[in-house]
């Protein structure tokens, strides 16, 4: 087995995805492999479920998972998107018994950021750095010069009439809303201002299936906006390549 290749796996609202990662160039060791998250969004279901995405690569050895929660020591803190019932269960514990590994479990937003920082637009930035995962939900990963602030939530901040940013602005809601990218990015824009003016970063990397689409909204960002934001480069698989190199950090402290 080569040392450098640890598996990946990103628990996301609507399905599961993993594949076998080289740390060192952030690439694929082969095809990515997706299943359903599964109806229950439970622990037993899902715990399941990466068990099927351990076999399907014939895994043996370290995993790493973004997981859509705040994740403290792989304990579930919240429960946006997933069952209420996983608050307080300790995810690493419960995964590694599942699949028989060693198991590092960090929230799918930090996850993804580690990944951008490492191989995107972040790389030796030394500035702070806000990433934002934008699909069903909105996620935040927050640097500065290099170094994580784990576990931020600022898709939950509020907005305008009470409506919490990400039901505002997610990619979830330009879908049920049918916005066109400039009604979406108009929203967006409004979001990265108050982020901008609460946190004053240096850099804006946007990641997530939106990110492939940049070009079709970001000429509807205020210039002021448009000139610290980039799109992220490794797209849906920055969550996947994050947490393979989470794993791989866990276990050389």
């Amino acid at each position: 087995m080569n040392k450098n290749h640890v598996l990946g796996i990103d628990v996301g609202a609507s399905g599961i995805k993993g594949a076998v990662v080289d740390i060192a160039t952030g690439a694929f060791a082969g095809l990515r492999h997706r299943i359903p998250m599964p109806d229950s969004k439970d622990a037993t279901d899902v715990a399941e479920s990466i068990e099927e995405i351990r076999q399907h690569f014939r895994w043996t050895g370290a995993i790493g998972i973004g997981f859509p929660s705040v994740v403290k020591n792989g304990v579930v803190h919240t429960a946006s998107n997933i069952a209420n019932s996983w608050i307080g269960v300790d995810a690493g514990k419960l995964f590694g018994e599942h699949t028989n590994q060693p198991v590092f479990v960090l929230n799918d937003a930090d996850a993804a950021g580690i990944a951008e920082m490492s191989f995107g637009y972040g790389r030796d930035h030394q500035g702070t750095v806000l990433m934002l995962t934008i699909g069903t939900g909105i996620g935040s990963a927050l640097f500065h010069k290099g170094i994580l602030v784990p576990n931020t939530e600022f898709g939950h901040v509020y907005m305008f009439h009470g409506r919490v940013a990400e039901h505002y602005c997610a990619d979830s809601a330009k879908k049920r809303e049918r916005l066109s990218w400039q009604e979406w990015a108009t929203r967006f824009n409004t979001y990265l201002q108050m982020m901008d003016f609460y946190l004053r970063p240096d850099l804006f990397l946007l990641s997530g299936g939106t990110s492939k689409n940049f070009d079709s909204y970001s000429n509807f960002f205020d210039p002021d906006i448009l000139v610290k934001t980039k799109p992220g480069l490794l797209l849906n698989n920055a969550g996947i390549v994050g947490a393979a190199m989470y794993a791989h950090q866990q276990l050389s402290d």
